[in-house]
């Protein structure tokens, strides 16, 4: 979303998530996104590979180190991730980035934490109820973008954490939050590893 919004021009190279090995010789631990500088060190910080890019500071990256992204987006993104990832993580598994393998590495993975996917399905109703309800909150802050007339990095955050609801089956955002999102898909020019999925399909 950042590059997009930028104007960077950039290419997907979507590691199969049971490769632990480039990752680790990348970045020194297994963590992604890995965004590799033409310097030739590697990052895996999101909001640092972000506020190095912005060298104008549109996305007004110094909020990060405010009571406002630290106490208030952070609850927010953990809040709403713990919902999506209980949702999402028994569809994400089918999606083209993931193959035979690499889906069993995922799921057991996950599963560690989060119990049986199958579960989280069958029990899909109680996180969505918490979800509406985060959401709900969330719109009385869109003015239209989170506290601000303009997209910040608290945007970039909270966008990314929401992207994958649209794969979800059962559900469907509001007017008001899918009208946030989708501006945010334009500014940024959006498209998910839409370069990359095309190889696959």
């Amino acid at each position: 979303m950042a590059l997009g919004l930028l104007g960077i021009d950039y290419e997907s190279h979507v590691l199969p998530y049971d490769d632990e090995k480039t990752p680790v010789e990348l970045a020194k631990k297994k963590m992604l996104p890995i965004f590799q500088w033409s310097q030739g060190d590697a990052s895996n910080e999101s909001l640092e590979i972000i506020k190095r890019l912005d060298e104008k500071n549109i996305l007004k990256n110094e909020i990060v180190e405010t009571p406002l992204f630290k106490e208030e987006v952070e609850e927010l993104l953990a809040k709403i991730g713990s919902q999506v990832h209980s949702l999402c993580m028994p569809y994400w598994i089918w999606t083209p980035e993931f193959n035979e393998k690499s889906r069993e590495y995922f799921q057991t993975k996950k599963e560690v934490k989060r119990g049986p996917f199958h579960k989280l399905i069958q029990n899909r109703h109680e996180f969505l109820d918490k979800l509406e309800l985060i959401l709900t909150d969330l719109e009385q802050e869109l003015t239209p973008f989170y506290k601000s007339e303009t997209m910040t990095i608290a945007d970039i955050a909270i966008a990314s954490h929401l992207w994958g609801m649209y794969i979800f089956p059962e559900f469907q955002f509001s007017p008001k939050v899918h009208q946030y999102l989708q501006e945010i898909r334009k500014q940024c020019h959006f498209d998910y590893h839409e370069d990359f999925w095309k190889e696959k399909i």
